[in-house]
């Protein structure tokens, strides 16, 4: 038999019970009331009819509430399918549906479109509110651990894709365990002593292993802020004493954006640690944050399918700025031809990874599956180069590559540019139909408040710094880029003027 997901939280609770486990501003759980309440939240699923091997949907923003749940679900030897909480009525249906959940634990003030969604798919809806730990703790309690084996799926993460329906990725306790005890060791580095920063969504793969999983595996303390707001984050840094801050490129932006007197008086001095993903960090925002904030930013790399961590900018290495780091422990990755060749160094391949972090398959979806599992290698649509000692640098996603007149643009290079200009706040770059050369080079951007520029002048910057057939012929302005829960930047959702 394999180890159960759930004795993160009961392990942790026999040799640190008095620690603080989760914060919300003034709320504070120590982890021995974090791992009775998910045993009363088990005994609750037993009430209801629960099977092991059942699924649950997970419907809950940054509140204390959701470790409880998430774990009750583990320790009762069910599968845990965390939603995002700004999903409709009918994507709500759709999930339960595909996953075949019968109980969705969702957060009230969201149940007018989790409600109706969960009655759609058949499914139960348990509201969670301020009164659920009365109704969970009236519950018997169920102390006792599933058995599961390794290869028993323990979380469904829906990817969404950029085509069709969004899959659920299928991870096993085995994969999670493994992807949080290789950041644990190898990557971030903490202890019990350690306070994380949880500003990314728990129910998204990166907040859910690298805040909420790894915190519970050492006992260390995850204080929640539950909608990101630059400002208050850096407050929080100061009032709770963070020692790690985990985010996305966008986050990072915002902090900087941050007004320097508003940020003049905070001392940050606890902070020794940030960690980026999600998508790639700009150099220059990189750059600047390490001046500005005292606070090295370490890169990495991972997918829903891969619980997520690939890759890192190990913290007993070297880091190099614009790279996603080198694969992490027990992992192999390569960046391949079409034929699956690995490529020479310095050349684009795309990235294919093997190794204990890779999902058992797309949950019902066998073709899906095979479509991106060859050989035992995930094939993850993205494309790198790889250099002499083994660094990745991701070039781009292969579906976002623009092909003008036949030469293959990468948007990432010329967004790096865009982030180079001082009066840039965010930019996307996208490819716009076009009938003489197929498609064209499209800018998307954002300024920085108070910042004054035309888009001529803007594609007149990139023009002098990149070949002939890369620069935007199209540069449109907008207030905000659309993003998703994470921050991280939309490009299907961007609208192309006159498209």
């Amino acid at each position: 038999m394999g180890r159960n997901l759930a004795s993160l939280l009961t392990d942790t609770a026999a040799k640190h019970g008095d620690r603080i486990a989760v914060k919300l501003d003034d709320v504070a759980l120590n982890y021995t009331v974090i791992a009775e309440g998910s045993a009363r939240i088990a005994g609750l699923l037993h009430e209801k009819g629960f099977r092991p091997g059942d699924r649950v949907g997970l419907m809950l923003p940054n509140v204390p509430f959701f470790p409880p749940i998430y774990y009750a679900i583990l320790r009762a030897g069910g599968i845990v399918v965390p939603m995002n909480v700004l999903l409709k009525q009918r994507e709500v249906a759709y999930y339960l549906r595909d996953s075949g959940a019968k109980l969705l634990f969702g957060w009230h003030d969201f149940a007018g479109e989790a409600a109706p969604g969960a009655q759609e798919a058949g499914a139960e809806f348990i509201s969670v509110g301020h009164d659920f730990a009365q109704v969970a703790f009236a519950a018997e309690p169920r102390h006792e651990i599933a058995e599961v084996g390794d290869d028993d799926a323990a979380v469904l993460l829906y990817t969404s894709g950029t085509t069709g329906q969004p899959k659920g990725a299928e991870l096993t306790h085995a994969n999670l365990i493994a992807n949080v005890e290789t950041t644990v060791d190898t990557l971030i580095q903490v202890d019990h002593d350690d306070v994380i920063l949880g500003a990314l969504p728990l129910f998204h793969s990166f907040g859910q292993t690298c805040a909420m999983n790894v915190a519970t595996a050492v006992g260390a303390t995850l204080t929640l802020i539950p909608r990101f707001d630059p400002l208050k984050a850096l407050q929080i840094v100061e009032r709770d004493r963070v020692t790690v801050f985990e985010g996305v490129p966008t986050m990072y932006n915002a902090m900087l954006a941050v007004p320097e007197e508003a940020r003049a008086g905070l001392d940050l001095s606890s902070l020794r640690l940030c960690v980026s993903g999600g998508s790639a960090l700009p150099g220059e925002v990189l750059k600047e944050f390490d001046a500005t904030f005292d606070c090295k930013i370490l890169e990495g790399y991972g997918l829903s399918e891969t619980s997520p961590v690939a890759s890192f900018n190990h913290p007993d290495r070297p880091r190099k700025v614009g790279s996603i780091g080198t694969a992490i422990r027990g992992v192999e990755m390569r960046a391949v031809d079409e034929d699956g060749a690995e490529v020479p160094t310095g050349e684009v391949g795309e990235i294919v990874i093997r190794g204990h972090n890779v999902m058992k398959g797309y949950w019902g979806k066998p073709e899906a599956t095979d479509a991106v599992m060859r050989d035992g290698w995930f094939h993850t649509g993205d494309l790198a180069k790889v250099d002499e000692e083994g660094y990745f640098f991701i070039v781009d996603r292969k579906k976002d590559m623009i092909i003008r007149g036949g030469y293959n643009v990468y948007p990432r290079e010329v967004e790096e540019i865009l982030y180079e200009h001082p009066s840039v706040a965010e930019a996307a770059v996208v490819g716009v139909p076009d009938r003489e050369w197929g498609e064209e080079v499209g800018a998307c951007v954002a300024l920085k408040p108070g910042e004054q520029v035309d888009p001529d002048q803007l594609r007149e910057y990139v023009k002098e710094r990149v070949a002939a057939y890369k620069y935007p012929r199209h540069v449109w302005l907008v207030t905000e880029l659309p993003k998703g829960p994470t921050g991280k930047i939309l490009k299907r959702e961007i609208e192309v003027p006159g498209a």
